[in-house]
């Protein structure tokens, strides 16, 4: 097969796919050819456009329309090493398979390499631990389709191919994936079931921050009272969307802050007065990070379809806190909250 000038690389090196298209069979070659690899269509666009996807023996072009009977060549170079490196950071995963990875994820871990933080990432540990990516876009690297802050622990999921990467950002989109967390709130809500329906968008002053504003994204957050303690509740809270800080800004727009969040909440304590301030103050102590946690995760496997459901108990750090606020209350197991 022909593989468009200047690819030298050996054939067997990559993946080849071959098909004759069959009856029933519309639309653009683009769309056709992710479809029946599992690629995406940026990904099939890139092929196409470096002569590796022929139609009839000739280079396809990503528009024309597939027909009936034609013969469609691919052939998918093997990935290109990441810029990120391979860190032996310890890390605790729940699930592997061979297009997927869950791991619950502990706290002070940046998820992804970005100014400031080039190594010491989720990515670069996940390059260390996974040995058979078969890489994102043509780059041999963990597919991230959602993410934790770096303070916040818990369950994630990662794709290890085109495929699973397209499926899971799919799921997202369409809200078929399931994220609770437990998050220690300020105060008590107002009823024992929220719902929070603001827009986020970045700070108007500070675009380090983000903050509910007129013409944000569209963001919903349900919240779920579970435990009182003086001056904070233990809350459930589910995501119907994902933006970043999307917990913690609704939290703070209804009056209950994350305990620990120090940018959304920061001296949320004080305002309480008499015993409950000193029990406040004594919470804000000993909580050494914001008090989320991503407690539960489900969704349908990408490729086989298989619901998958996990759950990850509070860490260490957040599990003595909670021991702490309920008091002799505290070796009951929060896992048994459904």
């Amino acid at each position: 097969m022909s593989r468009g000038a200047g690819t030298g690389e050996a054939r067997d090196a990559g993946v080849d796919h071959r098909w004759i298209v069959g009856s029933g069979v519309r639309g653009r070659l683009d769309t056709h050819v992710a479809d029946r690899t599992g690629l995406s269509r940026s990904r099939v666009a890139a092929l196409i456009a470096e002569g590796r996807v022929l139609v009839d023996g000739r280079p396809g072009k990503k528009s024309e329309a597939v027909g009936v009977g034609r013969v469609v060549e691919v052939w998918v170079p093997p990935p290109a090493p990441s810029e990120a490196v391979a860190e032996d950071i310890p890390l605790e995963i729940v699930f592997e398979d061979r297009e997927v990875v869950v791991v619950n994820k502990q706290a002070g871990l940046v998820v992804h390499p970005a100014p400031g933080h080039p190594t010491g990432t989720l990515v670069n540990a996940l390059l260390h631990h996974v040995g058979d990516l078969s890489g994102i876009g043509g780059t041999l690297r963990p597919g991230i389709v959602h993410r934790l802050d770096r303070d916040t622990s818990g369950l994630m999921v990662v794709a290890k191919s085109d495929r699973a990467h397209q499926g899971l950002s799919e799921a997202l989109k369409s809200r078929r994936v399931k994220r609770v967390y437990l998050a220690a709130l300020w105060g008590r809500l107002r009823e024992d079931r929220v719902v929070v329906d603001r827009p986020i968008g970045r700070h108007p002053r500070d675009r380090t921050r983000m903050a509910v504003v007129a013409g944000g994204r569209p963001s919903r957050t349900r919240l779920r009272h579970l435990e009182e303690w003086p001056a904070a509740s233990l809350c459930e809270a589910t995501l119907d969307t994902g933006r970043t800080h999307q917990i913690r800004v609704h939290a703070a727009s209804v009056g209950h802050a994350v305990v620990g969040d120090e940018v959304y909440g920061a001296g949320r304590e004080r305002g309480f007065g008499g015993t409950a301030r000193r029990w406040a103050v004594e919470l804000a102590a000993r909580t050494r990070r914001q008090f989320l946690h991503a407690h539960r995760l489900e969704f349908s496997h990408p490729v086989t379809g298989e619901v998958l459901a996990f759950r990850a108990p509070l860490p260490g750090d957040l599990a003595a806190v909670r021991g702490w606020a309920v008091g002799e209350g505290g070796e009951d197991d929060i896992n048994t909250i459904s």
